[in-house]
């Protein structure tokens, strides 16, 4: 085996390496449960090197690289089909990074069944790699199923109180996007000559009320998944009752499978329904980024006040891919990672606060900062950046959303501005709440500061915060053609639909 031959199989090493995961963890005894998180530890960052290695080698074309095509199910035109471009790649490298953070940081929270916890996360990752690789749509569907299941399992066996209802819950809203999607995909074959080949089916001649009715279909999995209000419900039972690690793979990956998909299905598949139903999903993003402000500022709970705040921000990055200019697009595919940086990022921080206190409600608190610097501190440098301060990450793709939306839809970013105005209210007066005033109970006296392994697995993210804020190039430049690309896609099919749909007609 050579650099050369690892290099052309990159994305089909990626996507399946966490199996080697899955397979050590499960041949090792139950009673060895140090050598099982250790070993988990270390696989994961198989997976993670290989992901961060495919970022390094991506060129930014603008073109579908480092393809790959075997043949799978070949009487039905089913193929292994796989590639990235500048909308997967981030992605991708942001769930390789993620979850040997997500292994640390389950360290000492998680005490039961420790060899299926890991498998499920494993085969988690494998399925979002999937997901994000897949150019065959029907492979896509796949990976898009099989990444359900251990997250079903993951809420289920490891979350809180009322964990069984989050799971049930979280399924089946999933699942009824993902039916009616799996009818869109099955008319799509059969009206694009029987090809699954999603590059084949861009730019299909199809009449506008067809494209409305499958843009639905296909938009009601993704708006379900990202949420887009008002399919948010299941969002904030799933957070709460989640396991930490849970909650940060769900905020920062999951919930941007469901953008991804309107990045690489929904939109350039069917251009003129995305013209069609544009001020209607624009409104929406704006209501969702008011209405997730509005409702974080009075959560007593801090991990529920987090979870609703990913509506109001996954809102903007809506807005952005919805306002359709160069800026706006290039934002909202920027703020896809900024969402999972520092969400993520407080998600670990407030699984911190809640195992030295078994609480997270914020009236339990007060004035811990005197007794916690550190973690104080850090989290409030997190808190800054969810909030979009100038030099962190969210203050760069929230202005580039805001002033590419403003071009085209100026009372909607006027609108949209003022949740970033709430956004700051809401998490600048739990910051208050929790951190400071007067030491006045007994148990947040007795309270603990940050220790090195939770600074470990925080610092690269910090990190990332700043760099992102003061050099957002390094990942803008990966992504620029991809966007111009996807622009000139939704923009430039329209007329080449109708006059092929005329032609065929």
């Amino acid at each position: 085996m050579n650099i050369h031959w690892i290099t052309q199989n990159i994305l089909t090493l990626t996507t399946f390496s966490p199996l080697i995961g899955v397979a050590v963890v499960f041949i090792l005894p139950r009673s060895q449960e140090k050598a099982i998180r250790i070993v988990s530890l270390l696989a994961s960052l198989l997976p993670m090197a290989l992901s961060l290695w495919l970022y390094q080698l991506f060129q930014g074309t603008g073109h579908f690289e480092w393809t790959q095509t075997i043949p799978w199910i070949e009487d039905f035109h089913i193929f292994y089909r796989v590639g990235v471009d500048g909308f997967s790649v981030p992605l991708i490298a942001l769930t390789g990074l993620l979850t040997p953070i997500v292994f640390l940081s389950s360290w000492t929270s998680i005490q039961k069944s420790l060899k299926e916890y890991f498998i499920f996360f494993f085969l988690l990752e494998m399925g979002v790699f999937g997901v994000f690789v897949a150019l065959d749509i029907f492979l896509f569907y796949v990976f898009w199923e099989v990444m359900l299941i251990p997250m079903y399992f993951i809420i289920g066996l490891w979350g809180g109180p009322r964990r069984l209802y989050a799971s049930i819950k979280f399924v089946l809203f999933t699942m009824v996007g993902s039916l009616l999607m799996l009818a869109a995909i099955l008319y799509l074959y059969y009206a694009g000559g029987q090809t699954f080949n999603i590059q084949e089916l861009y730019g299909l001649a199809l009449p506008l009320e067809v494209q409305k009715l499958l843009f639905l279909a296909f938009a009601l999995a993704f708006a379900i998944k990202v949420p887009l209000f008002p399919f948010h419900t299941w969002l904030p039972d799933a957070h709460v009752e989640a396991p930490t690690g849970g909650s940060v793979i769900l905020a920062a990956i999951l919930l941007k499978m469901g953008t991804y998909g309107f990045l690489r299905y929904a939109m350039p598949l069917f251009p003129n329904a995305v013209q069609a139903f544009l001020p209607h999903i624009l409104t929406l993003s704006v209501i969702g980024i008011l209405y997730g402000a509005l409702v974080s500022m009075v959560q007593a709970d801090i991990k529920k006040l987090v979870a609703f705040s990913s509506v109001s921000h996954l809102g903007f990055v809506m807005l952005g891919l919805f306002a359709l200019t160069p800026q706006s697009v290039q934002g909202a595919n920027l703020q896809i990672i900024n969402h999972g940086i520092s969400t993520g990022a407080l998600f670990l921080l407030v699984g911190m606060i809640y195992e030295r206190r078994h609480t997270r409600m914020i009236a339990d608190f007060g004035g811990i900062a005197s007794v916690q610097p550190w973690f104080a501190t850090l989290f409030l440098i997190v808190t800054l950046s969810s909030i979009g301060l100038p030099g962190t990450n969210g203050f760069v793709g929230e202005f580039l959303i805001l002033l590419g939306t403003f071009r085209t839809h100026p009372s909607y970013a006027v609108l949209a501005t003022s949740g970033v105005i709430f956004a700051a209210i809401y998490m600048l007066w739990m910051v208050k709440r929790v951190f400071f005033g007067p030491l006045d109970k007994e148990d947040n006296k007795k309270l603990t500061d940050i220790n090195w392994r939770e600074i470990g697995l925080l610092l690269p993210l910090i990190v990332l915060i700043f760099l992102i804020g003061f050099y957002p190039r390094f990942i803008l430049h990966k992504t620029e053609t991809t966007v111009l690309k996807f622009i000139d896609q939704v923009h430039h099919t329209q007329e080449k639909v109708v006059q092929n749909y005329g032609a065929a007609h």
